[in-house]
């Protein structure tokens, strides 16, 4: 009989383990959001929305700052 590869026998034994303590726990998708992450959503939107994106004839991408004065990625 071959021996049973390291992935199967992990496998086996982390589903015992879960058997014996339950599934991980994991936050719902829907909850409501917090102040911090209010705040945190809207920096990213806008710091997203300081660039655009330009394409290449090849089909590449890169960003562009919308102020041409910005010389943050320069």
């Amino acid at each position: 009989m071959p021996k049973t590869p390291f992935v199967h026998r992990m496998m086996r034994f982390t589903g015992r383990l879960r058997f014996i303590f339950g599934p991980a726990v994991s936050s719902p998708l829907d909850h409501e959001m917090t102040p911090e992450n209010k705040a945190l959503l809207a920096s990213q939107k806008a710091a997203s929305q300081a660039f655009i994106t330009a394409t290449r004839p090849d089909g590449s991408t890169y960003l562009v700052p919308r102020d041409p004065e910005d010389q943050s990625l320069r």
